[in-house]
Order: structure tokens, then C-alpha cells, then sequence
């Protein structure tokens, strides 16, 4: 979140603890604050949006090359870990700001490999794809 008058990060709101519900009710509770999580991610992290955007593409392209069920099955659970060390990159950095505020070289170790973890999940990924994609990509180009 950034503060509009001097484009300085705002202060979260305050945490909100859930209100004495019923076990169903803190259980569903969860689920508003983890959709509430993804909001964020998606909402303040452009890498995620980028990831979503190609995570997209590889949808598209796996519909129109006709990949199988179980090729589309390899492909989601690639994009969902992309997508989760996103999320996790954005905790780490929230925490590591949160507990070091100034520059300290240790914390930039912390946020290096966090982000190490996204590259890494990254270059599964398109590894991934080129597993899935290449063989109909070549038969579409070399042998229509």
C-alpha cells in the first residue's frame, strides 16, 4: 500500500482478529483472509501479474495445440508453483521490511534468495513448457 500524498508505503490496517465465531465460522473467516492475501499479491506485485499473464498464454496455447488432460494437469501445478514462490517471495519481503527497515546486507541476502526461489520456479516452468509445447510445435511447423 502506498500513502498517495508523499508516495511513501502507508501503514497496513490494523490487524483485525475474527470475532468469536464458531469453528465453521473462523474456518470460512479463513478463506475471506487468504482470498484477501492473493488480492494483495496480485494487486502490489507486478511479477505476479506477469506470471499470470504468461501462465494465461500457456492456457491458450495448450488449448489451441490440444495438449491432453494430463499434459494441462502438469501445466497448472507448474503455474501454481510459480505462483506460490511469488507468494512466498512477497511474505519475505514484507517480513524482511518489517524487521529491518534500513539497508542491512543481511536482509538483502534474505530478499536475494527469496527472489532466487521465483527465477528458479521460473526456469522450471519453461522448461515445462518446452517439454509440453515443443513436440506439437515442431509437428505443427515441420511437418504441415
Amino acid at each position: 500500500m502506498r500513502d498517495l500524498m508523499n508516495n511513501q508505503p502507508s501503514a497496513p490496517p490494523p490487524y483485525q482478529p475474527v470475532p468469536h465465531k464458531s469453528k465453521w465460522g473462523k474456518f470460512i473467516a479463513g478463506f475471506g483472509f487468504a482470498f484477501s492475501g492473493i488480492r494483495h499479491t496480485i494487486t502490489t506485485q507486478r511479477n505476479m501479474r506477469v506470471h499470470i499473464l504468461i501462465g494465461l498464454c500457456a492456457v491458450l496455447m495448450g488449448l489451441i495445440l490440444r495438449i491432453s488432460a494430463l499434459e494441462f494437469a502438469v501445466l497448472f501445478v507448474t503455474m501454481i508453483c510459480v505462483f506460490t514462490a511469488e507468494m512466498f517471495n512477497t511474505v519475505f519481503e514484507i517480513c524482511v521490511d518489517l524487521v529491518s527497515p534500513q539497508y542491512h546486507p543481511l536482509a538483502k541476502i534474505a530478499k536475494d534468495v527469496a527472489a532466487g526461489a521465483v527465477l528458479v520456479s521460473a526456469i522450471l516452468a519453461v522448461m515445462v513448457g518446452l517439454c509440453l509445447f515443443g513436440p506439437p510445435l515442431w509437428h505443427l511447423v515441420f511437418h504441415s
